[in-house]
């Protein structure tokens, strides 16, 4: 049983038996070592990613699950480690054992349509456990399945896809590299597009490693106050920002930041409003985590590379510097500290992953964010179309609870479009959040943003 994060329906679904999709050929037996980013301790968990696909008259009498299973175990053929198991070595050091057990998949069917979710689909999913379901002793880091895939059929002749993904494996590109092979194949090519690479000592720490930049996204700050709270007992909320939103906060910016990207504006404000919203000791110190490609500065990673090319750098001030300056104030820390991120950044975090164990990133009166609207430019088409949402299931699913937001498409049945940015925050602290960026808008003097109705989503979860 399950309820809409924002209709409030109740349907079941029914499952099939949990099974194993194995490749459909037989594929290499081999141990294949992670890179020092892939096997860091804050990418030790599962990814949960929904897509939703609407009917398509066109592909009646079809089974996508059908589609998807034999779509899957071609495509494993390529990526054969996904159908390993991950071992863990002296030191801690992940490698796969590529033994081709197979990812799990899981058949059901749910009494309900898609258009019950109302005009616009998009997290929190109160759903979530019912259309990706947690197999049991299956969701470790260590000897267990790397893949879960669920496919419910829905009565509307629409379907949800439902992934689990260890983290360690890929990054939000290489995942969604993974699915578009999929797609791929399930619309009759024979191989992937973009052959998947391995190579993962590319990513690996320098012998000898040295620390060469000041990571102040791995500061082991102790939470002496019970700031960081179980993810269970928090609040789940998504809030929306429209063009018009968007260009109505840039326009209160100074000329020389009027061409930031939405991302820095969208992740400076949220920081901030936050921030506020937490209430914490004006000289504390607070992070925003950007989350940072380097495919887009490297010359030395190939294409095909799924593996993870991301760092985190941290912006850094005080509560009291960031809430009392203006919001540009706050733009101009996410653009410095982004800026940092090079090749040579990178094999810096490598070398600190080796160095001092794999630490933690901060999690204290820290923020993450994440931009995956680019990762999802190859639109994950099985002959259906495109779904009309695709993206991670919920936000704060990590090793560190709350941590992690994301920036996704948004679009409504009318057209309209967005960014989309789930958050999780204790739950008097996300009162006071959403009056807070209420407030913000008040004080926008453009007609745009004086129209401009916030949307927030309340989850059952």
């Amino acid at each position: 049983m399950a309820m809409s994060s924002k209709n409030d329906f109740v349907f079941q679904v029914r499952r099939c038996q949990p099974e194993l999709v194995v490749p459909a050929k037989p594929t290499p037996y081999e141990f294949k070592q992670l890179s020092d980013i892939d096997d860091q301790e804050d990418f030790r968990f599962q990814v949960p990613i929904l897509f939703f696909y609407p009917h398509n008259p066109s592909r009646e009498g079809i089974d996508p699950v059908d589609v998807i299973r034999k779509a899957l175990a071609k495509t494993l053929v390529f990526y054969y480690p996904f159908a390993g198991r991950l071992r863990e070595g002296p030191g801690r050091k992940l490698f796969v054992e590529c033994t081709g057990e197979g990812v799990l998949f899981i058949e059901a069917d749910a009494d309900a349509t898609l258009e019950q979710f109302g005009d616009a689909i998009y997290p929190p999913f109160a759903c979530l456990e019912d259309v990706l379901y947690n197999v049991p002793n299956s969701d470790g880091i260590i000897d267990c399945p790397l893949c879960l895939f669920q496919v419910t059929r829905f009565k509307c002749g629409g379907f949800i896809l439902a992934i689990r993904l260890n983290h360690t494996m890929a990054d939000a590109f290489g995942i969604f590299q993974f699915l578009n092979a999929i797609t791929e194949i399930a619309r009759g090519a024979v191989a992937p597009s973009i052959l998947p690479v391995w190579q993962r000592d590319l990513l690996n720490a320098r012998d000898p490693p040295t620390i060469t930049y000041n990571h102040y996204e791995y500061d082991q700050v102790v939470d002496t106050k019970g700031i960081v709270v179980p993810l269970k007992d928090m609040a789940h909320r998504s809030v929306i920002f429209r063009p018009s939103d968007i260009s109505a906060i840039r326009k209160t910016l100074p000329t020389h930041l009027h061409y930031c990207s939405s991302f820095d504006l969208i992740t400076a404000c949220l920081w901030r409003t936050r921030t506020i919203a937490l209430q914490p000791d004006p000289n504390e110190e607070m992070r925003l985590l950007c989350v940072v490609n380097l495919r887009a500065k490297s010359k030395s990673l190939p294409l095909g590379y799924y593996g993870n090319a991301i760092a985190c750098p941290a912006a850094l001030t005080t509560a009291s510097e960031l809430c009392m300056n203006s919001l540009s104030y706050a733009v101009e820390l996410v653009r410095k500290a982004k800026n940092e991120v090079t090749e040579e950044y990178m094999k810096s975090v490598a070398d600190l992953m080796v160095i001092k164990g794999r630490p933690n990133l901060t999690a204290v009166r820290s923020l993450a964010v994440s931009d995956v609207r680019k990762a999802m430019v190859g639109e994950v088409d099985f002959g259906w179309g495109n779904a009309i949402f695709g993206g991670p299931a919920m936000a704060g699913a990590a090793t560190v609870p709350g941590l992690t937001s994301f920036c996704m498409r948004f679009k409504n049945n009318k057209g309209e479009e967005g960014i989309v940015v789930p958050l999780s925050l204790p739950a008097p602290a996300m009162e006071r959040f959403v009056l807070e960026l209420e407030d913000l808008f008040k004080t926008i003097s453009t007609n745009e943003a004086k129209n401009s109705k916030r949307k927030f989503v309340s989850s059952a979860l």
